[in-house]
């Protein structure tokens, strides 16, 4: 009896660890971070309110980007990050330079370019992280890449918490480094 309680105290410390690896590899993001449109963001915002978002999350990026790459291989294939987003988001991607029509969060057809101009003020960098409320409103712009997975969370927390109505993201990542130190 002591040694089928021994092999199965092993036998679950085994899938224990392995599935705390496990939580901890990197996955891949356009399968567990990025949710799939057909382009109609009025749709989205809906199906937002529907299943209790915050809001929704686009990643504005190009091909040729390498700090749009980097988000990807560093940052959105961690699994508290895709977590994190997918709990209180719905994350599409948009694609800078292509013409494929789309519907924005007002009803209106457009293109993914010509989208990233308005939202983007007509600035070419990439990335850009532009959240948006449940009325389809820009709350928060972020361009560029973030430091890392920290930077990043804190940046989904000041969205999803509504953060931005009472201060500036660049005051928020100061109080919380200012936290960590202490």
């Amino acid at each position: 009896m002591r040694i089928v309680r021994l092999l199965f105290a092993s036998g679950l410390l085994f899938f224990v660890m392995v599935a705390a690896v496990q939580a901890a590899l990197p996955r891949d993001p356009q399968k567990y971070f990025f949710n799939t449109t057909f382009g109609d963001f009025t749709e989205e915002l809906a199906t937002a309110r529907q299943e209790g978002k915050q809001g929704i999350l686009l990643f504005f990026e190009q091909e040729e980007c390498p700090f749009c790459h980097r988000m990807k291989t560093t940052v959105f294939n961690q699994p508290k990050v895709q977590e994190y987003f997918r709990k209180h988001f719905l994350v599409f991607q948009v694609d800078i330079e292509s013409d494929n029509e789309i519907t924005d969060f007002h009803g209106h057809p457009t293109t993914q370019k010509k989208f990233f101009a308005k939202v983007a003020h007509n600035r070419g960098a990439t990335p850009v992280m532009a959240f948006f409320d449940l009325k389809g409103n820009l709350v928060v712009r972020y361009t560029g890449a973030t430091t890392g997975v920290q930077e990043f969370m804190w940046l989904g927390r000041y969205a999803a918490n509504g953060l931005y109505k009472k201060t500036t993201f660049t005051r928020y990542k100061r109080e919380m480094r200012a936290k960590q130190r202490d």
